[in-house]
């Protein structure tokens, strides 16, 4: 593929980061106008272009540090707003929401003080991570849709809640492991150095 056609394609990625950082607001205000049908469409095309726009980065090495920095945290603030939205309705158990919360807290905190205090960090998920991701995205499009009568899930709710559940804490324990164990090589080998 020649340069001159592979150039414009090194955009299109962040672009659709920043179409679906605009589309958070806008799930937020439908979730607050209850207009449950419009919203769980528009997180699923939220979550179509996210898989997108991996896809064109990857295809046209279009990586960016913009990219690596707002693509995740578009993500993140989406699905924020879909549990906020959806607890605060009493459509997602309270503690379940403080789970999900909870977990990307510790994840985002524990990043930070890593490049705070040992050096960059360049994230990337883990298998399991990507498991909860995509089940945590599979339950909230279900809660949504359930509550616009697309489809009746509502028996299924309770234990998808509690899979969720188990994968929140596992892949939350994962990351503290695997980042905990890094930070004290790093430190040691930094003492080393030093010394």
């Amino acid at each position: 593929m020649s340069p001159a056609f592979d150039r414009p394609w090194r955009h299109v990625p962040n672009g659709i980061t920043v179409v679906r950082g605009l589309l958070i607001p806008v799930i937020g205000w439908l979730l607050a106008e209850e207009r449950y049908e419009s919203a769980f469409w528009t997180v699923v095309v939220s979550a179509l272009s996210d898989l997108v726009d991996g896809q064109i980065a990857r295809r046209f090495n279009a990586h960016s540090r913009f990219g690596a920095i707002a693509d995740p945290v578009a993500d993140k603030l989406t699905m924020l707003t879909v549990v906020i939205g959806l607890m605060w309705q009493g459509l997602l158990p309270l503690w379940l929401a403080v789970a999900l919360v909870a977990r990307d807290v510790v994840i985002v905190a524990g990043a930070a003080a890593y490049h705070r205090f040992i050096e960059p960090v360049e994230m990337a998920p883990t298998g399991l991570s990507k498991l909860n991701t995509a089940l945590e995205f599979a339950v909230l499009a279900a809660v949504l849709a359930d509550a616009a009568q697309l489809f009746d899930v509502g028996q299924w709710l309770p234990m998808a809640f509690a899979l969720v559940f188990c994968t929140v804490i596992a892949s939350g324990l994962q990351y503290v492991w695997i980042w905990g164990r890094r930070a004290w090589s790093r430190r040691r080998v930094l003492r080393s150095s030093a010394g």
